[in-house]
């Protein structure tokens, strides 16, 4: 018999803003899959456990395994439905077995630190992916939300936007370890940005 597969978004990292129904779901789960740091953060003793690594393939064969016995909960940081292991799943899975619980992402928090509405804001992620430069270009007015990595990082991000033709003084919000107790959120310039240290893993926001 092939059992259910829950996809629940975890937040953005602190406990306190992860939803109720997701922490019951956790909760009651036989079989937990996640992140590593979720797995610390969440498993409880007698559950089984598989952690999703860059292996990917891996976490797949064992939910598909460990769904012919039991339901599986699958963590995921965020919401599933933003970059997430969501698409994966749906490839290999029937959709009538898929259930998901949302999340508050981390693209989410940011806007409401920052106090910005996030309704026409361009929202795109250069987390292990080549940026299409062409989606950089200015406009005035326009409000992007990026999720960033070591390589497309704040002070590499604002030197994009540069040469992409963004004004030296359009504002930028740095945002870092977003909802844990050292969050720290940089409101400066794109030429300031380009000029500090860079910041790694980070949402930036850049308001035109």
């Amino acid at each position: 018999m092939e059992h259910n597969i829950t996809v629940v978004g975890i937040g953005p990292g602190a406990r306190d803003y992860i939803l109720p129904i997701a922490l019951k779901k956790i909760n009651e789960a036989k079989v937990l899959v996640g992140g590593k740091r979720a797995l610390a953060d969440y498993a409880t003793e007698g559950q089984k456990t598989a952690p999703i690594t860059a292996d990917i393939q891996a976490a797949i064969t064992f939910i598909r395994e460990e769904s012919l016995r039991e339901d599986v909960v699958v963590m995921v940081s965020g919401d599933p439905g933003y970059y997430s292991l969501l698409p994966a799943l749906r490839n290999e899975f029937a959709l009538s077995r898929l259930k998901v619980i949302p999340g508050i992402s981390s693209m989410q928090l940011a806007f409401s630190r920052i106090g910005l509405p996030w309704q026409n804001a361009d929202l795109m992620s250069l987390h292990g992916r080549l940026p299409d430069y062409a989606s950089l270009a200015y406009e005035k007015g326009r409000l992007i939300g990026m999720l960033t990595d070591a390589e497309h990082n704040s002070q590499r991000i604002a030197m994009l936007l540069l040469d992409a033709g963004w004004p030296q003084n359009t504002q930028a919000y740095i945002c870092e370890r977003l909802s844990y107790p050292d969050e720290k959120i940089l409101a400066v310039s794109l030429l300031q940005a380009t000029a500090r240290d860079a910041v790694r893993h980070c949402i930036m926001v850049v308001a035109g």
